[in-house]
C-alpha cells in the first residue's frame, strides 16, 4: 500500500486533488514497513504508569479486549494494534529482523495511515461528503495515536494526515516536502524525539519515498507501461527506502535484511488488508458477535503475513550482521544525502561519483584504527546502568570484562563495545562475565557474534536469565570455549595476569542472588593492580576478607554494584586501599546509585572517585609502574599509595 501510496501520489495530474490528497494521506504514514520504534527488549515487560492517566485505562482495556478475542493470535494482534510487543517472543523477532520486516511488529505510520485511509474509504462508500470524510479521519486517527502512547512514527504520520486534510479543505496545493517538514517537527516540541529510532526512519523513509517516485518519473515512466511500469516502480521504491535507512538499519540493529525489498513488497499487500480489520475488531469489541467475526477474519491474514515472514528469512543469506563504527554511519551517511540528490537531480552524475568516493571509505573504513602507544590500558566505557570493561594488553589484545545492558532493539556490546574495539584494532583474547545481570550479560551475545573471543570465563551461577540462554548459545555457536570460574584460576596474556579470587563454587551453592556470586578478578601488569569485583555485596566482600584479603590491595577498584549501599563496607575497602576508584552507573538511573555514603567511604580511604555518569568512559593506562587516567577530557597522573 505505500509504494502504491508513492505512485498514485505522482502519477495523479496536478489538478487532480482528489487523487494527490488520498496519496500523500497514504504516503504520510507508508514507508512499506520500513519506519518503527525498536522493539521492547526481549523478555521485558510494558511500563505502567504510577498514576496512570484515562489514556492507560482506555489502553489495558483494549489489551484486555484483543486477548479476549484473539487468544492465540493475541501477542501479534497487540504489537500491530496497540504497540504491545512483550509478548512476542526473541526468536520471532529474529525471524521478522531477518527477514527486514522487524519494523511491521511496531505501530509506525504505514499502520496509522491504513487506518486513516480506511476510514476514508468506508465514509466515502457510504456516500459522505469527501471533505467530511478526511475531517472524520484525522479525528479517528487522532484519537487512536493517543490511545496507544503517541509513538514518534505514528506522531509524525497524523500530522502530515492533518496537513493534508488542512490543504484539501482550503484547496490549497501541497507540496510532498512541505508536509514532510511539517511532519518532522516534532522535536521542536518534544526534543528527545529526535533520539528516536523510528522517528529517525520515517522521515529518512519517506524523504526516501518521495525521491524514489521522482526518480520512477523520470526514469521509468517513458520507457514502461502498464503492469511492468508498476512493478517496477513499487520495487524501485523499496529498495530506494530500503537503501537510504540502511545505516540507521546498522547502527541499530547491527543487522542488514538484503531481502528486506522484496520482502516488504509481499507483506504490503498483507498488512494493507490486515490492519483495517484488527482495528475494526478493536473497535467493535463491545459487540462481541460481531468483534469475533473480524477476529476469525483477521486469523488467515496473520498467518500470511507470517508466512511472508517466515519464507523470506529462510532464504540463505537473506540478512548479514555487520559491526558498524561512528566512522562508517558517518560515511555511509554522506552516501544516503548523495543517492538523495542523485535521485531528485537532473543531472546525477556528480552525487553519484561522491556517494560511490563514500562507499569505498564505508568499506576501507574498518581496516583505519587509531595509533596505539603500547603499555596496558583499563577502559571503563560509558554504557549507562551497567559494566563494561576492557582491558588492552601492550600487544593490543582485548580482555573484555562484562559487555553492559540491553535496551529496545539493542545493546551495549553492539552499540559500544563493538564499535569502540573495532575502532581501535586488536582482538580479543577472552571475555569474562562477573555474573548474569542483563547489565553486565546484555550485549555477550553480540559481542561473541562479532569479535569471536577465544575463550568466554563465567562464574556459571544458575539464573534462569533469558540474556544469559542467549549469551550461551551465541558463544556455542560462535565457536568460544567456555570455562567456569573457580577461586585460584589465572590467565596471562602478553604479560597481563588476571586472577580470580573468587566465586568459591562450595560457598556459593546456597546463594539465591548472582550479585554475590560475582567473578572477582584481580588484573596485574607489572607492579599495577587493578581489582574488578563485579556487582559483588557485602557477603561475598566478607568472603574475600577471611580468604583472599592479602590479594585484595589495589591501585584501582571497580567499584561493586554500581556504587549501591549494599557494598563497599569500611573493612573491604580498608582492605583494598584504592588509590582510584571507578563507579560504573548511569545518570539519574531508578536506583539512587552511587550512594552518597559510598562514596564518602572511598573517599575517606584516599580514593580518587570518577564516575562515568559525570565523567564519560573512563581510560587508565600503565607502563607496568606508573599509572594514568584520563576521563572528561583531561588527563591526570595517579599518585599511588
Amino acid at each position: 500500500m505505500g509504494v502504491a501510496a508513492v505512485a498514485l501520489a505522482f502519477s495523479a495530474p496536478r489538478k487532480d486533488s482528489r487523487s494527490v490528497s488520498l496519496a500523500l494521506m497514504l504516503l504520510g504514514g507508508s514507508l512499506g514497513g520500513l519506519t518503527s520504534a525498536p522493539p521492547l527488549p526481549y523478555g521485558g515487560t510494558p511500563q505502567v504508569s504510577a498514576n496512570p492517566t484515562v489514556l492507560d485505562a482506555a489502553r489495558a482495556h483494549a489489551s484486555r479486549s484483543i486477548d479476549r478475542l484473539f487468544r492465540r493470535d493475541a501477542p501479534m494482534a497487540k504489537a500491530l494494534l496497540i504497540a504491545d510487543q512483550h509478548e512476542i517472543p526473541r526468536d520471532i523477532r529474529d525471524k521478522y529482523a531477518r527477514a527486514g520486516m522487524v519494523h511491521m511488529l511496531s505501530i509506525s505510520g504505514l499502520h496509522v495511515a491504513i487506518v486513516a485511509g480506511a476510514v476514508v474509504l468506508l465514509l466515502q462508500l457510504l456516500r459522505v461528503p469527501r471533505t467530511t470524510a478526511s475531517i472524520a479521519s484525522i479525528v479517528v486517527t487522532a484519537a487512536y495515536v493517543a490511545v496507544i502512547g503517541a509513538p514518534p512514527p505514528a506522531l509524525r504520520s497524523a500530522v502530515m494526515l492533518a496537513t493534508v486534510a488542512a490543504s484539501k479543505t482550503t484547496q490549497r496545493p501541497t507540496s510532498q516536502w512541505a508536509a514532510l517538514a511539517i511532519g518532522a517537527l516534532i522535536p521542536l516540541i518534544a526534543p528527545r524525539t529526535i533520539l528516536d529510532l523510528g522517528y529517525q526512519l520515517s522521515v529518512v523513509g519517506i524523504a526516501g519515498l518521495i525521491a524514489s517516485g521522482a526518480l520512477a518519473k523520470r526514469v521509468l515512466v517513458p520507457r514502461l507501461d502498464g503492469w511492468k511500469l508498476k512493478i517496477v516502480r513499487e520495487l524501485m521504491t523499496s529498495v530506494v527506502a530500503t537503501v537510504l535507512t540502511a545505516p540507521l538499519i546498522a547502527w541499530y540493529f547491527g543487522r542488514l535484511s538484503l531481502i528486506a525489498p522484496i520482502a516488504n513488497l509481499a507483506a504490503g499487500p498483507v498488512i494493507s488488508l490486515l490492519q483495517p480489520a484488527l482495528f475494526l475488531t478493536l473497535v467493535t469489541a463491545p459487540i462481541p458477535p460481531v468483534a469475533r467475526f473480524f477476529a476469525s477474519a483477521c486469523h488467515p491474514l496473520l498467518l500470511a503475513f507470517d508466512g511472508v515472514a517466515t519464507a523470506a528469512a529462510g532464504v540463505p543469506g537473506a540478512s548479514i550482521n555487520v559491526v558498524p563504527s561512528l566512522l562508517t554511519v558517518v560515511f555511509a551517511g554522506f552516501a544516503v544525502i548523495a543517492l538523495l540528490i542523485a535521485a531528485l537531480s537532473r543531472y546525477p552524475f556528480r552525487p553519484l561519483v561522491a556517494a560511490a568516493g563514500a562507499t569505498c571509505l564505508v568499506a576501507w573504513s574498518p581496516f583505519i584504527h587509531l595509533p596505539y602507544g603500547g603499555g596496558v590500558e583499563m577502559d571503563v566505557l560509558d554504557v549507562g546502568q551497567g559494566d563494561a570493561i576492557l582491558i588492552r594488553t601492550d600487544r593490543g589484545r582485548w580482555i573484555i570484562f562484562d559487555s553492559g545492558r540491553t535496551w529496545q532493539g539493542g545493546d551495549a556490546g553492539r552499540s559500544t563495545v563493538i564499535p569502540y574495539i573495532m575502532r581501535r584494532g586488536g582482538t580479543v583474547a577472552s571475555f569474562v562475565l562477573s555474573h548474569a545481570h542483563a547489565d553486565h550479560v546484555g550485549g555477550a551475545a553480540s559481542v561473541f557474534r562479532a569479535l569471536h573471543p577465544a575463550t568466554f570465563w563465567d562464574s556459571a551461577f544458575p539464573q534462569g536469565s533469558g540474556v544469559y540462554d542467549d549469551a550461551l548459545r551465541a558463544a556455542r555457536t560462535s565457536g568460544v570455549e567456555w570455562h567456569r570460574v573457580r577461586a585460584g584460576d589465572s590467565l596471562t596474556f602478553d604479560g597481563v595476569g588476571v586472577r580470580f579470587l573468587a566465586p568459591d563454587s562450595a560457598w556459593t551453592a546456597s546463594l539465591s542472588d548472582p550479585n554475590s556470586a560475582s567473578t572477582i578478578a584481580l588484573v596485574e601488569y607489572g607492579t599495577s593492580r587493578f581489582l574488578l569485583v563485579g556487582d559483588a555485596e557485602q557477603p561475598e566482600e566478607d568472603w574475600l576478607l577471611d580468604h583472599a584479603r592479602i590479594d585484595l590491595h589495589a591501585d584501582v577498584l571497580k567499584v561493586g554494584h554500581h556504587g549501591s549501599s549494599t557494598s563497599s563496607t569500611d573493612r573491604f575497602l580498608a582492605a583494598v586501599n584504592p588509590s582510584l576508584a571507578v563507579i560504573s552507573v548511569g545518570a539519574r538511573n531508578l536506583y539512587g546509585h552511587p550512594s552518597p555514603a559510598v562514596v564518602a567511604a572511598l573517599e575517606h580511604v584516599g580514593a580518587r572517585v570518577l564516575r562515568t555518569d559525570r565523567v564519560g568512559t573512563i581510560v587508565i593506562h600503565t607502563d607496568g609502574h606508573h599509572i594514568t587516567y584520563e576521563a572528561g577530557g583531561e588527563s591526570w597522573r595517579l599518585l599511588r599509595k
